[in-house]
């Protein structure tokens, strides 16, 4: 199953993979190494941190390349400017009830950080606003109730 993903999301996991194999990976092989090196595997704490590492790492290591393998990157600075609200879109929106501007970039779910203004394409708000226009108003079930929100700028920006 495709999942879509930026193509800043994909060149972070990128970047985390290639220092995961060419620093982390060798650094806990030699880790390993040493600790080999110092005696009694069964009662060395130095071998057994140093595989438990190695355990995580090549973990992660399979989870990011799975997830690039299952991407569907997307990279709308590519695409033509529209004023309609798609994946990878920066959105600006006018909460009508309290008259705050919120600016939103529709991302993947791994991508997704709150914190930054950067909401899944699952999310409530995200669901509500893909395909929608510039000047359109969206209402929004969000946990917190019913919250009506316009559309006051689409950005296609990375």
């Amino acid at each position: 199953m495709q999942t879509p993903m930026t193509a800043a999301g994909a060149a972070k996991l990128e970047a985390e993979l290639k220092q995961l194999r060419s620093v982390e990976r060798p650094r806990i092989i030699q880790a390993i190494a040493e600790a080999r090196e110092l005696g009694d595997l069964k009662e060395n704490a130095e071998y057994h941190a140093a595989r438990e590492e190695q355990g995580f790492i090549e973990g992660r290591i399979k989870e990011i390349e799975a997830k690039l393998s299952h991407a569907n990157i997307i990279d709308v600075t590519r695409l033509p400017p529209s004023d309609k609200v798609i994946f990878g879109a920066t959105v600006s929106v006018l909460d009508v009830d309290s008259d705050e501007e919120i600016t939103y970039k529709i991302v993947g779910d791994d991508e997704a950080d709150i914190k930054s203004n950067m909401i899944s394409i699952h999310s409530p708000i995200a669901r509500a606003l893909v395909g929608k226009s510039l000047g359109d108003e969206v209402t929004v079930d969000a946990p917190g109730g019913k919250r009506i929100f316009e559309i006051t700028e689409v950005q296609y920006i990375a």
